[in-house]
């Protein structure tokens, strides 16, 4: 019989709820069960080249086509399954990983309504290796928060809600400082976080990224909020290498109206 194309490259990804299944089809010839170099590296690879960091375990199933006899059936496809499991392991694959070698015996056709039945055939005399994935880990997306809370992560924006400055100033005000009171024990409880301290300015034109500082005369507000309120967390003895500072200017508005745009955020960089 001519010698069928020996791998294809035909992967099914299924995805459920609790782990993805990639399948490779290894075929062989009518009646065989040997295997060639060529066919041997391709199934190799296919393992080898997975997220090594995902793989959960790998399952080898034979089959074989309808002709023939039952118990011939199941020894054949078992000795495919075992052919497989045997190539892998050879080439450095663990077996700690392998979970199943089963033979699974040949597969029916209903030959009267099948087209090309000779093709039908030779794709059933395959073994199928199943590689189970753990899930992707999940992706996290920075959110918004009103304190600072135990698992952060980065890109976390802290608005605080009574962090805000009256109109073209940067001095804090006396609940501005009793929020930070609060803030900067936690931020002494949850040690490991780093942070950006972000200022923000309303009320200017669309020209004039930044607003003027009536204290310091300087068009430099947000940065002179944000350095307010880093100086203000050191004298909480907040570590100076966890925290840097930087003026916003009217880039980031909130829309929620001008006076929430007069504020300071705290920005997670590092957990």
């Amino acid at each position: 019989m001519k010698k069928l194309i020996s791998i294809a490259a035909l992967l099914t990804v299924f995805i459920g709820f609790s782990q993805e299944e990639i399948v490779q089809s290894v075929y062989f010839d009518f009646d065989k069960y040997d295997l060639d170099q060529k066919q041997s590296d391709a199934v190799v690879n296919f393992i080898k080249t997975a997220d090594s960091s995902r793989i959960e375990s790998v399952e080898i199933f034979g089959y074989t086509d309808d002709i023939g006899k039952d118990a011939y059936n199941f020894k054949l496809s078992s000795n495919r399954a075992t052919t497989i499991k045997d190539a892998l392991l050879a080439n450095g694959i663990t077996n700690k990983i392998i979970v199943t070698i089963e033979g699974k015996g040949r597969i029916l056709i209903d030959d009267d309504i099948v087209e090309n039945l000779p093709e039908k055939r030779s794709k059933n005399r395959r073994v199928d290796v199943v590689l189970n994935l753990k899930p992707l880990p999940k992706i996290e997306i920075p959110g918004f928060y009103n304190t600072v809370q135990k698992n952060h992560i980065v890109g976390d924006h802290i608005y605080l809600d009574n962090l805000l400055f009256e109109r073209g100033s940067s001095k804090l005000t006396f609940q501005a400082k009793t929020q930070l009171d609060k803030i900067s024990k936690l931020l002494h409880r949850y040690k490991n976080l780093q942070f950006e301290v972000q200022g923000h300015v309303c009320c200017t034109p669309p020209y004039q990224k930044e607003a003027i500082d009536r204290e310091t005369r300087k068009r430099q507000l947000s940065q002179n909020r944000a350095e307010a309120v880093y100086k203000y967390l050191v004298f909480k003895k907040i570590p100076k290498n966890r925290m840097t500072f930087k003026g916003y200017g009217n880039t980031v508005p909130l829309g929620k109206g001008s006076e929430y745009d007069r504020r300071v955020e705290l920005v997670i960089t590092k957990i």
